[in-house]
């Protein structure tokens, strides 16, 4: 079992007292359905809602340190050296349709005898599953075994080496973003030598799910720094191999591909 330090305390707290929100609103989205306008705004209130709970928690228990927020944007905190990203929601549009996959994400910054700030500990938790993906650098990836008070357990990625066996996880831009047309020939090149392609709606479940080896790799592009911060840190301490696409900070451009050692060249010649 993990033993969490305090920090890692503190952002598991904040993420099980805003999921409580969630998961009651996330039950009366189903009523919702039925309505001609939809649950779009009951949503977005419930998004705003569980961040605010999120940062009144973290700020309570850590005084000062800054924030990068989805919904909330940047706030500048007394403690420049500490940072944290918060996704109230990722997976959004699945919890407006009421399909019960969407997680909290929780990543903490770092900035370390002044050199420019890095992602220190992370966690990735699904209300309805009760999963808790965490990280913290140097010190491994776990998840609890989806019942309160059970054991944790180390994450490691797939060791498959064959891309024809190997299954696969991604992202597709919808309406208003750019990129479909070079979606396509990537998703051509993947789903036509390997045993498939699965898009959940949840980039940091993809992460999660890819650092647990449920999926053998995963990439999308043009995300932001709160879909991926505390993902890329996880998929990392289990084991995997997590680049930028487009070269430089995976976190800072969005545009990421993750997998094992064996299929990162295979992966990345077909996408990258």
């Amino acid at each position: 079992m993990a033993n969490l330090s305090a920090i890692m305390t503190v952002m598991q707290m904040a993420a099980r007292k805003a999921s409580r929100g969630l998961i009651r609103d996330f039950n009366e989205v189903e009523h919702l359905q039925v309505a001609r306008k939809g649950p779009a705004d009951f949503v977005s209130r419930a998004d705003k809602k569980a961040e605010e709970v999120i940062v009144e928690n973290l700020q309570r228990d850590r005084p000062g340190y800054g924030f990068l927020l989805e919904e909330g944007g940047e706030i500048e905190g007394s403690d420049k050296t500490h940072r944290f990203i918060v996704d109230p929601l990722d997976g959004t549009t699945n919890y407006l349709h009421g399909i019960p996959h969407f997680a909290i994400s929780i990543a903490l910054e770092r900035e370390i005898d002044g050199e420019p700030r890095e992602i220190v500990a992370g966690l990735i938790y699904n209300p309805i599953t009760d999963e808790m993906f965490f990280a913290e650098k140097g010190k491994g990836a776990f998840v609890n075994d989806g019942t309160r008070g059970g054991a944790d357990r180390r994450l490691r990625p797939s060791q498959r080496d064959i891309f024809q066996d190997s299954l696969f996880s991604t992202g597709i831009p919808f309406l208003g973003r750019p990129g479909h047309a070079k979606f396509l020939k990537e998703l051509h090149q993947v789903m036509g030598h390997s045993a498939g392609v699965r898009r959940l709606g949840s980039a940091a479940l993809d992460l999660a799910w890819t650092a647990a080896g449920r999926y053998d790799g995963f990439w999308e592009r043009g995300l932001a720094p709160w879909d991926i911060a505390a993902g890329v840190l996880i998929a990392r301490e289990a084991g995997c191999q997590v680049e930028s696409l487009s070269g430089g900070n995976v976190v800072e451009t969005g545009n990421i591909i993750c997998t094992n050692a064996a299929l990162m060249a295979p992966l990345k010649e077909r996408v990258g």
